[in-house]
């Protein structure tokens, strides 16, 4: 790799959300330790492919470049990730991006994530508290509990586990395993837990927990580790306990 000077990418293009994509091919300078988004950026400089036509430079989105912020999700290779994170001196060459295929194409290699955020409004994936007026330090948590729940949070609505599951697709309405994963970090949460019946009651809705296959794909990408799978198996007991009560009555015995 040290000896090589450039490196090839052939990107997924388009122009537009109705329009058709297409590939085309650049090759960048190759520097040691550069990531794609340090290749996109070169091409974005100098936005001449490989058959010397000067196009149009390649879109994509970022904000943090350090794997926090989830903007710069893409297909690298066949697999979804962070292209900060990517380093080019461990990726298969030649290098191809493109987007990921469950959200609409805007243009190039930016998607329409709305489909995410709108499954994040359905589980109610906040603390309703209106801050009109001061109301003091927050309860605690019990240390095991705050423990585990911060895994969960590290969540950054990058896409890369809609990706990866099979059942979220232009057919089904399931709303995806960040979502589930989140109304359990609320409903664990002392004050967010007064508003845990509405997020399982979202759950129970259409496009729910009940769309999930348990393909499992979506632990296994998950640029922060975070234990979907363990979430979802919780809110399928969540749900089932609020079903119960909310058939037999809360004074029933569960």
């Amino acid at each position: 790799m040290a000896e090589q000077s450039t490196v090839t990418f052939i990107i997924t293009r388009q122009d537009s959300p109705e329009s058709e994509p297409y590939d085309e091919t650049f090759e960048v300078p190759y520097r040691k330790n550069m990531n794609v988004i340090s290749a996109l950026m070169e091409i974005q400089r100098n936005p001449v492919n490989t058959d010397g036509k000067k196009t149009t430079p390649v879109m994509w989105e970022m904000s943090c470049l350090e794997e926090v912020c989830g903007a710069c999700s893409m297909v690298i290779n066949g697999t979804a990730r962070q292209s900060c994170a990517a380093l080019v001196d461990k990726l298969e060459q030649p290098i191809r991006l493109a987007p990921m295929t469950t959200f609409p194409v805007v243009r190039d290699l930016i998607v329409d994530r709305e489909r995410m955020f709108d499954a994040l409004k359905q589980v109610r994936a906040w603390i309703p508290i209106d801050g009109t007026h001061d109301l003091g330090p927050g309860p605690r948590m019990p240390e095991n509990k705050r423990q585990w729940a911060y895994e969960l949070s590290k969540c950054m609505t990058c896409g890369v586990c809609l990706e990866a599951c099979p059942n979220v697709n232009d057919k089904s309405d399931f709303i995806g395993p960040a979502a589930l994963s989140q109304a359990r970090l609320f409903n664990a949460h002392p004050t967010g837990a007064m508003n845990a019946s509405e997020r399982l009651e979202g759950l129970m809705e259409d496009g729910g927990l009940s769309g999930c296959g348990n393909s499992q794909n979506c632990v296994q990408v998950c640029p922060k580790g975070i234990p979907l799978t363990t979430s979802i198996a919780a809110m399928n007991r969540a749900t089932t306990v609020h079903a119960f009560k909310s058939f037999f009555g809360s004074d029933s015995s569960l």
